[in-house]
């Protein structure tokens, strides 16, 4: 049973009383953890396998939480548009992808997340089974929901069929860390019976369902005009609402749907920077956190976010709230490290086994390196300490030293341990250029060229 000592790091927990400890011990077993505490209170094994020692240097936190993510080859190619008129060239990707696209497109995914400190990812994509096997050669935790869609024009994406055979196949395999759920484009790229379905899906298999909702003000008021309801009563109608149910977006809601979330405990994945670079607007969060709402933070891809790091995420999701409510006090370094962490966990059902530091729980935590220019001086006041707001808003992706899924390490001192980072670069590159020839071509065939 294999046994790792992280010892001398500065702790943050996020449990539910966000224990700090200044200088702590972490001791993990079999990919569990074992012990939590401070340094003096906890002796190192003398079975050690690996003793890592942040030298006071290190933090030492739960590995971030993707909870909406589209992996993607296609960085920087559809710019300056609103979502309107980018929906039609995005979709030119998906009518161009095969499986050797989505495969690269996630290794190249997963590694950028990886490097940054996220360990966990929800993926929205294309012929995930081969982002599955992306996923365990980088050994990163992965959550599945097929690109699924059956109304014309858009019946090219993933089916309803496929969705369910993914979870037959692939659900809870890679010890867990793969799980699958039933994945839903929107209210208009979707019918009736595909929603029926991932409801039967889901109480047969007892797996989760994620869907798009309220992204634009255009778009809500077209699913209002179309449907005589907003989306979030539509979703409600179709009976979609609930725990098990992981909505992305939701920037145009009312105050009815906000209480519609809370009360059935539908979980939000909020994607700020991709809604503010798509002029979708600012959603709501400090209100649906008061009404009880749980918020988790989302990339939303490269497409349209062109970054993968969750360190910058959590600042803008907190700046934008202070800048649009007035109020410098909304969205604290406290509540962006829980949106990112243990938030997350629980809108992907996994808050008794990830998103925290807690014995018990799998070993997913990242040591991000404070010993930097961008993140000093740190000072403390007895237990107080200026680290969480410098590594909220000062920190980047690159700050990450070390990388670990179910107590395996999956990058060290900045570098994957189980990839040739400049192979997956090298592929994606090809990979990436072939695909862009045949999304052209695909761009010609509808028009938009």
């Amino acid at each position: 049973m294999k046994c790792t000592v992280i010892t001398n790091v500065v702790i943050f927990t996020v449990d539910r009383t966000d224990t700090l400890i200044r200088k702590g011990t972490v001791i993990v077993r079999d990919g569990l953890i074992a012990a939590v505490g401070k340094k003096e209170d906890i002796s190192i094994p003398i079975d050690a396998d690996e003793i890592i020692d942040g030298r006071g240097q290190m933090a030492l936190l739960p590995g971030l939480i993707d909870s909406h993510n589209h992996s993607s080859l296609m960085r920087g190619v559809a710019e300056g548009l609103r979502l309107v008129d980018w929906l039609p060239v995005y979709d030119l990707e998906h009518r161009a992808c095969t499986e050797e696209d989505a495969y690269h497109a996630a290794r190249l995914s997963y590694l950028e997340c990886l490097k940054n400190g996220t360990t966990t990812i929800m993926d929205m994509y294309r012929f995930m089974h081969r982002s599955a096997e992306a996923a365990g050669e980088l050994g990163i935790r992965l959550h599945l929901a097929p690109y699924a869609a059956d109304v014309q024009p858009y019946d090219f994406f993933e089916t309803a069929k496929a969705n369910e055979k993914l979870i037959k196949t692939h659900h809870m395999s890679q010890n867990g860390k793969i799980r699958v759920w039933m994945g839903l484009e929107n209210l208009f790229y979707c019918s009736e019976d595909m929603y029926k379905g991932a409801i039967r899906a889901q109480q047969e298999y007892g797996v989760g369902i994620h869907t798009h909702g309220c992204e634009q003000e255009e778009e809500e008021q077209n699913i209002i005009r179309t449907f005589g309801k907003s989306s979030i009563d539509m979703l409600e109608q179709r009976g979609i609402l609930g725990e098990k149910t992981l909505l992305a977006h939701c920037v145009w809601v009312n105050d009815d749907d906000i209480k519609k979330m809370a009360a059935t405990g539908t979980n939000l994945a909020h994607c700020a920077i991709s809604a503010a670079k798509l002029g979708c607007g600012v959603a709501r969060i400090p209100l649906m956190l008061k009404e009880g709402v749980n918020v988790s933070i989302g990339s939303d891809g490269v497409i349209d976010n062109n970054s993968m790091d969750l360190f910058q995420e959590m600042k803008f999701a907190s700046l934008i709230q202070k800048a649009t409510n007035y109020d410098a006090s909304v969205m604290s370094a406290k509540e962006m490290l829980r949106m990112a962490t243990i938030n997350g966990a629980k809108s992907l059902n996994m808050e008794n086994e990830i998103g925290s530091i807690e014995v018990g729980k799998s070993a997913d935590m990242i040591l991000v390196d404070f010993f930097r220019p961008n993140l000093q001086p740190v000072f403390w006041n007895e237990e107080e300490t200026n680290l969480l707001w410098n590594l909220v808003f000062s920190a980047k992706g690159e700050n990450v030293d070390t990388v670990m899924v179910q107590g395996e390490i999956l990058v060290r001192q900045g570098k994957s341990t189980k990839v040739s980072e400049t192979e997956v670069m090298i592929m994606a590159q090809t990979q990436g250029e072939d695909w862009m020839r045949r999304r052209e071509y695909h761009k010609k065939l509808t028009g938009l060229g």
